[in-house]
């Protein structure tokens, strides 16, 4: 797991930017604080910031390989993990190749020179990288299926910059941020934006289970993965039995490590089955007990207010979760000035306008948890494989032509000025997406009408809000030198579940029963039977006024970029309001986004042109 920086110029030798590369590639030290290396070619160069995991001596990068009598270079510059990498390594060294390190990467480089950009077809696991092929004289980038690890790119005039994280493509004098009103209805709700999309002009993001591949014609850019629909055959235990069989199968396969292993405990069903399962795998090979960690905030028994995303308070049952599982478990405790603290080192870390106290808070998690484990296991992602949250279990919602996951909140892009409405039609954007999305659902002829929505409805959770999640948990765990794996976005699960029907992952009346009843020898009945309740959220009244008050001000400040932007009545109207929502404990959290655009914008001294 890594950081890593790129550039190619056929219009200049970059052999001569040395500078330019290490700033760029420092921009990614917190991804990366064990190992440093670049790379520089006549058009094309590459830097890594190394977190070790497997094989910590031998796994250096960017890593290169030479061919032909020519000693033709191809380099790699990777971030990830293939969990697959000692089958391919079987299998690259019957075709001939020989190894000189225990590590994935150089599986990954070796696999790349057998069999081209194919190579990710084959790859399991959680991945981002950049090949330089001087062969062919093409960069390659690509990304996992689900897009657990981020790649951005900027097309230039003769080439391309990338970067794990956007700083890094900033860091380039070639590149300017620049932002333009079209782009406020996605910088207001993150989870509106399309696979591939960000809020600054120029810049991109690598899809999921696409490559881009550039060359002197420019950038081109095709799937090499998506869902497919197809009847699924398999009788209820069967389904359950495979579930089941292909979880254990992936938690062992993402234990891999020469490094200390973790979970996150919350005591909800996802993490809970997780960290079961990696204890009893942990404590097979004698490698136990399992480390897990939950985060608690002080004073959350008096302040807490159950939502329908958050009926419970989490402490009780992690505390359960690990006494039945026999975790060493450590119960991470915060007070709102130590989230309140942390919020600046979460926005560096997320480079784009953030959550808040929920990005703060998992920052500061992480952070301990990093203090005894590299790797940590999360149960992030069974929710949308599985059918978890409130929304899929709504009629009103479930059938209501519009996301489903925006249940029955207020829209900030509401908030915006008359003619800003007027001319951005925030309503119809939204209209947009949601039918351009629903336009990309498979489906099987013949299925019942209920299946076919909850196909779309699955869809729609597995993109905006699950990128959202899974961008969060990298930028909070990566910026303190943690690894965190998701088992839940193995595609072969995925895959699976994907087309059991809608009766059958609902076959014990309640969300996630495929999930419940895979693990019910596994948890305590009062954890296995436990409701949906979301990450925690700080419920400090002291906070929620901060943010409230801090918003209201930024309308009569005439240094704040959405000053000039907002409906100063509609905002004090949201302000003032206390409803909750089925996705917000109260209109305070709602107001984030204002206060995160606010300060981003500020940061990269950005306006609206």
């Amino acid at each position: 797991m890594c950081g890593f920086v790129g550039w190619l110029d056929y219009s200049r030798d970059l052999r001569a930017e040395q500078r330019v590369l290490d700033v760029m590639t420092d921009t990614m030290r917190e991804r990366g604080p064990d190992d440093r290396g670049t790379w520089l070619g006549t058009h094309a160069a590459l830097g890594h910031r190394r977190l070790a995991v497997i094989d910590v001596a031998g796994g250096a990068q960017p890593m290169k390989a030479e061919l032909g009598p020519d000693r033709a270079p191809v380099v790699l510059a990777y971030s990830g993990e293939i969990y697959n990498f000692r089958e391919l390594r079987t299998r690259l060294s019957a075709l001939g190749h020989t190894f000189r390190s225990a590590s994935d990467t150089e599986v990954l480089l070796r696999a790349y020179v057998e069999w081209g950009a194919g190579c990710v077809e084959r790859f399991n696991g959680m991945f981002a990288f950049a090949v330089w092929d001087s062969v062919r004289d093409e960069m390659v980038l690509a990304r996992d299926r689900l897009g657990v690890k981020p790649l951005y790119y900027a097309p230039q005039p003769s080439g391309v910059l990338f970067a794990s994280e956007p700083k890094g493509i900033m860091a380039n004098p070639a590149y300017r941020a620049t932002l333009s009103a079209d782009a406020l209805p996605i910088l207001l709700n993150p989870r509106l934006a399309e696979p591939g999309q960000t809020p600054l002009n120029g810049l991109r993001e690598v899809k999921p289970g696409h490559v881009v591949k550039i060359d002197r014609r420019g950038c081109h850019e095709y799937p090499y993965w998506r869902l497919t629909a197809r009847e699924h055959r398999d009788d209820l235990d069967t389904t359950v039995h495979n579930v089941r069989e292909l979880l254990e199968d992936i938690v062992d396969r993402q234990l891999v490590a020469d490094v200390p292993r973790a979970t996150m405990l919350s005591g909800g069903l996802d993490s809970s089955t997780v960290t079961a399962l990696a204890a009893r795998s942990l404590n097979r090979s004698d490698e136990g007990p399992l480390s897990s960690f939950s985060v608690r905030f002080d004073g959350e028994e008096d302040d807490f207010r159950p939502t329908a995303l958050r009926p419970e308070r989490d402490a009780p049952y992690a505390a359960l979760a690990a006494k039945h599982l026999g975790t060493d478990h450590y119960d991470v405790v915060m007070d709102t000035a130590a989230v309140e603290a942390a919020i600046p080192l979460s926005r560096r870390a997320r480079d784009l306008p953030g959550l808040g106290h929920f990005d703060a808070s998992m920052y500061l998690m992480f952070a301990a948890l990093r203090e005894r484990s590299t790797v940590a296991l999360s149960g992030e992602a069974a929710d949308e494989v599985f059918g978890g949250y409130p929304w899929f279990h709504d009629e009103r919602t479930v059938w209501r032509d519009r996301f489903p996951w925006l249940g029955d909140a207020p829209r900030l892009a509401d908030c915006l000025n008359p003619d800003l409405r007027k001319a951005l039609r925030p309503a119809e954007f939204e209209a947009d997406c949601y039918s351009t999305l629903r336009a990309q659902v498979p489906h099987v002829a013949g299925e019942s009408r209920l299946d076919a929505r909850m196909r779309e409805v699955l869809f729609f959770s597995l993109h905006g809000p699950l990128a959202m999640l899974l961008d969060r948990k990298d930028r909070m765990s990566m910026a303190v030198g943690l690894e965190v794996r998701v088992p839940f976005c193995d595609h072969r699960l995925l895959e699976y579940v994907w087309n059991v029907p809608w009766s059958l992952k609902t076959a014990d009346g309640r969300e996630k029963s495929l999930l419940r009843m895979a693990a019910a020898d596994l948890l305590p009945t009062e954890v296995l039977t436990r409701p949906k309740s979301g990450y925690p959220a700080m419920h400090a009244p002291a906070h929620e006024a901060a943010i409230r008050d801090t918003v209201l001000g930024l309308l009569d400040d005439p240094a704040s970029p959405l000053a000039g932007l907002l409906d100063h009545g509609r905002v004090r109207d949201l302000a003032g309001g206390q409803s909750v929502t089925m996705t917000h404990v109260s209109t305070a959290h709602l107001l984030i986004p204002l206060l995160e655009v606010d300060t981003w914008m500020r940061t990269h001294a950005l306006s609206i042109a």
